[in-house]
């Protein structure tokens, strides 16, 4: 099945199932789901993992549930969130050996509204977010995540808001770069709202081109990994 845009069908699903959100619904149109979104997502999943290796030989992806593709059903147990089914579709791409949501990645995501494009790692978990911290003490570290963040910046996308209000002790507080220090994760998107080019094979060609803007800081978060 060749990839050739997100489904229109597949959307309408979504709209669907806020207002069904239950196991019984969703078994009864899974059908709906195995077609418009999981063959489809399946498809985009080869297609822009073949093109991502011209930017990164070495990126894993794998179209299946558990690798690039995420489960539907919902962990309740870990979830504020206590509807049994994901109102979102994330696709994941990541460069090393480390669990995929610790390592550094080309993400997207979307839902019945809108779509999110990102690079980069969306939550550190405890021993991640220690690293980062080493790894940005050193100042010239320091200086060039500053100089990509400003450059992402100029470009238009965004950051994730702080995950600390206040700056860690072992940190320079009076420093213009100790700012960085607050961060519980590190990436940069876009988000646009369900287009025409959602629908169509230029959804590739948009990713791609946000990968490649991010690229930079994709390396860097990269490097606090290994």
């Amino acid at each position: 099945m060749s990839f050739n845009g997100f489904s229109k069908k597949g959307i309408e699903f979504l709209k669907e199932l806020e207002k069904n959100n239950t196991k019984e619904w969703f078994e009864l149109h899974r059908y709906i789901w195995q077609k418009e979104i999981k063959d489809v997502s399946s498809s985009f999943v080869l297609e822009m993992g073949e093109t991502l290796q011209i930017l990164l030989p070495e990126i894993n992806f794998e179209a299946k549930v558990g690798k690039s593709l995420f489960k539907i059903y919902r962990d309740v147990r870990f979830s504020k969130d206590k509807t049994p089914i994901k109102s979102k579709i994330g696709h994941i791409f990541w460069q090393g050996t480390t669990h995929k949501m610790q390592s550094s990645s080309f993400y997207i995501h979307y839902n019945k509204n809108s779509y999110f494009i990102a690079s980069g790692i969306r939550s550190f978990k405890p021993e991640l977010l220690k690293k980062y911290r080493h790894y940005i003490m050193i100042d010239s570290h320091a200086k060039e995540l500053d100089e990509i963040l400003n450059d992402i910046k100029s470009k238009g996308y965004d950051l994730p808001e702080f995950g600390f209000k206040r700056v860690p002790k072992n940190f320079d507080k009076d420093s213009k770069l100790s700012y960085l220090s607050k961060y519980k994760s590190m990436f940069a998107y876009k988000e646009f709202p369900i287009d025409d080019i959602f629908f169509s094979k230029k959804i590739i060609d948009r990713c791609f081109k946000i990968y490649q803007d991010l690229f930079q800081l994709q390396q860097f978060v990269y490097k606090i990994t290994i």
